[in-house]
């Protein structure tokens, strides 16, 4: 349903009850993740919340369940905070997505739509017999399209929350990838399976740089590509990113030779970015971790 519509449709069957307030509050469209909606009502709205979620029910076939997010994100596990405010009182779904399936509980487990063109894009960089390190694996947001649409020899998926890694394993036999994904329970810092990787993709936020020593520890000691997300204000873009990554390199045992990509993804705040760097790097030798 495209905002437009989501509006109309709120302001044709409920308009005559809401204040002019609450008309402008009005949100502009809710995520869908299979057969549930996620919808942000402000406060003024929550005394309307039922019946806005029964009508989306109500005009939108797929949706069985509507969730009202009652805060931020939370935590190192970025846990997200919502409560079900009309339908099936079941949080856990299947999405589908670029041609893959994703089990998620969305009432535990955050599933970023800013990330959309990043999921599609990554599986596209990657080289036939690369072995790659999945930092912040989640359910498998990069993971399971790497294996699905590339050729790499094996994707190590690392996450230390237990509930991703459950729904990991799900997506997994879902995907039909087992003989490509490795899940591992555990924090990427403390992770140890040696200096492996060709590709290391680190898609968590914010204070990503606190992991790349880490990354260059799990990196081949000849060099590799790290995909970075991070969070910077406008003013830091782009220099601020790459002095990290430059400095980090030159600490860990490597260089960086070149940007092949950068981007940014969305606006995680006011004035502060959610980007993505694509950097290479080649080996040194003397690794060492700082």
């Amino acid at each position: 349903m495209k905002p437009e519509k989501f509006r109309k449709l709120v302001l044709d069957k409920l308009g005559k009850k809401l204040t002019d307030d609450q008309i402008s509050m009005i949100p502009s469209g809710f995520q869908r993740m299979g057969s549930i909606a996620i919808i942000n009502l402000p406060e003024g709205l929550h005394a309307r919340s039922r019946s806005i979620g029964n009508l989306l029910i109500k005009n939108h076939k797929y949706v069985k369940t509507v969730c009202m997010r009652t805060g931020d994100v939370s935590g190192e596990l970025r846990e997200p905070r919502i409560k079900v405010i009309s339908g099936e009182k079941n949080t856990v779904t299947i999405h589908r997505e670029n041609r893959c399936w994703y089990k998620i509980d969305v009432a535990k487990l955050m599933f970023s739509k800013g990330n959309l063109s990043e999921r599609a894009r990554i599986p596209e960089m990657v080289m036939p017999g690369e072995t790659i390190v999945d930092m912040f694996a989640g359910i498998g947001y990069f993971s399971i399209p790497i294996a699905r649409f590339s050729n790499p020899s094996r994707i190590f998926a690392i996450d230390r929350n237990p509930v991703a890694i459950k729904y990991l394993k799900e997506n997994i036999r879902l995907n039909k990838v087992s003989d490509k994904v490795v899940p591992m329970l555990g924090d990427s810092r403390e992770v140890k399976f040696g200096d492996i990787g060709d590709r290391i993709v680190m898609g968590y936020l914010p204070r990503t740089h606190e992991f790349l020593s880490a990354a260059f520890e799990a990196m081949k000691p000849d060099g590799g590509i790290i995909h970075y997300h991070d969070t910077f204000s406008k003013e830091e873009l782009w220099e601020r990113p790459i002095d990290i990554l430059e400095t980090r390199a030159f600490k860990n045992g490597y260089n960086l030779e070149r940007i092949t990509h950068k981007g940014i993804v969305k606006e995680y705040a006011p004035n502060v970015f959610h980007v993505v760097i694509d950097a290479e790097f080649s080996g040194r030798g003397g690794k060492g971790r700082v």
